[in-house]
């Protein structure tokens, strides 16, 4: 199949999942919780203490599955090269996943750069609707985010751990990095801008338009952690720390045990940005050197004769 053909029906297989699960979600809420409960979720209202779980389900059900089927169907049984395009292997060195640690670590003043500069964005007036829009929907992520976030015991962190970081990290993954990035590579036939298109996609994917530029950076070096060691595992383990971490520190904070804010965004002062950005660029090329070293073929008798 040529890339384009195959990006299009890997859109076609996910859309599909995706519709299917969404009805299936919405069939189960209405069969456990009732009709009423899947109209309040909808006005975003969580005043009734069944939509917590039900929103749960929801989200597990409408998207994370989906996410996760995409990737795979296409993988075994449209593509039938599960190895090129989800990439499960794990023979790669340890070190990668270190220095992935090490890179989400020092990404923090990067990231929150780029998301005080997306915050600032403001549109033409003559695309006031657009802008409008833009608005209604990241505000209706943040709110939904908040009650997911909102843990009042150790397990309802745990829980979000698994559900927010592990899970979603391991189907975004395998959709984004896993599929599109490999039909991304063999469409464009450059690394760089596979890497760079595919995490556009996967930053507009999350309908929170203010938080595009740091999510883009994300997706990057998720998209080069795969690339340059040929396993989705680096960037599942990088998403993980991302997403996890951010739960963490969340009820960490709601539980006073620390005081801070997970939601301030003037932690970093301009000297730590650069030197953010410096480090990065190191323990990239450090991984690049790693990741590619494994793959250089070990020589044979044969090759020695």
């Amino acid at each position: 199949m040529s890339p384009g053909l195959q990006f299009l029906l890997f859109v076609v297989v996910f859309t599909a999942i995706f519709i299917i699960g969404n009805l299936l979600g919405i069939a189960i809420i209405t069969v456990v919780y009732g009709l009423n409960m899947v109209m309040e979720i909808a006005q975003l209202n969580f005043t009734n203490p069944q939509s917590i779980p039900a929103l749960y389900i929801l989200q597990v059900v409408t998207t994370t599955i989906p996410i996760f089927l995409a990737p795979v169907i296409f993988g075994y049984w449209v593509a039938r090269d599960p190895a090129e395009y989800i990439k499960p292997t794990i023979r790669i060195p340890w070190m990668l996943f270190v220095v992935a640690f090490f890179v989400m670590l020092i990404s923090s003043p990067l990231i929150e750069f780029l998301s005080n500069i997306n915050q600032q964005m403001v549109l033409p007036e003559w695309l006031g609707g657009l802008e409008r829009w833009m608005k209604e929907s990241e505000e209706s992520a943040r709110r939904m985010t908040a009650v997911l976030l909102n843990m009042q015991t150790l397990w309802d962190c745990i829980k979000n751990v698994l559900l927010i970081g592990l899970l979603t990290a391991i189907a975004e993954e395998f959709l984004f990095r896993g599929g599109m990035q490999t039909i991304m590579q063999k469409w464009t036939k450059n690394t760089h801008v596979a890497i760079w298109v595919t995490a556009a996609i996967f930053s507009a994917f999350h309908m929170e338009f203010y938080g595009f530029l740091p999510r883009l950076l994300l997706g990057a070096l998720f998209g080069y952690f795969v690339a340059w060691s040929g396993s989705i595992w680096p960037a599942v383990w990088g998403h993980f720390l991302n997403n996890g971490s951010a739960v963490v520190i969340t009820y960490l904070y709601q539980k006073r045990y620390i005081k801070l804010n997970p939601d301030d965004t003037n932690v970093f002062s301009w000297w730590q940005y650069i030197f953010s950005l410096i480090i990065i660029i190191i323990l990239l090329l450090v991984y690049k050197k790693i990741a590619l070293g494994k793959k250089q073929p070990a020589l044979n008798g044969e090759e020695l004769g």
